[in-house]
């Protein structure tokens, strides 16, 4: 499991302030302010949240994206695509891998430039996605 929780950074409440990380034990959280208290949420709890709403985002687009991830790779033949929409269609089997490596800092960095945002209550439900520039937007669209 990664000392941090994937999304660091990205994590905010509802007041929009970001939510701080901590450990707890060996467990990553993401702390969130309740009115002076310091809720620590599991980490794991937000992030396959967020990882499954990303899941359902791109079911259906599975062909395209492997296209375009095929191109950016500079390898447009018929098995990589084919390789890269298998790996899209069985995404949810990879939640596991991705929770253990984690995502690199530098990637985060960029999401949170490019105005991704989570938002959780204190509760650690998250209500919203924020993804300016989706295809098909966020839950929280403008």
């Amino acid at each position: 499991m990664p000392r941090q929780p994937l999304f660091a950074g990205l994590v905010f409440d509802e007041a929009d302030r970001l939510a701080e990380t901590a450990l707890v034990g060996d467990e990553p959280c993401y702390v969130v302010d309740d009115s002076g208290f310091r809720r620590h949420i599991p980490a794991a709890q937000v992030d396959r949240a967020v990882l499954s709403q990303m899941a359902e985002m791109m079911k259906g687009s599975e062909d395209l994206i492997s296209e375009q991830a095929a191109k950016m790779l500079g390898q447009e033949d018929v098995f990589t695509k084919a390789a890269i929409g298998q790996q899209l269609k069985n995404v949810e089997r990879q939640f596991d891998q991705i929770m253990q490596t984690g995502i690199p800092e530098d990637l985060r960095a960029y999401l949170g430039m490019m105005g991704f945002k989570i938002i959780v209550n204190v509760h650690g439900e998250v209500i919203g996605v924020e993804q300016p520039g989706a295809a098909g937007g966020g839950d929280d669209e403008e």
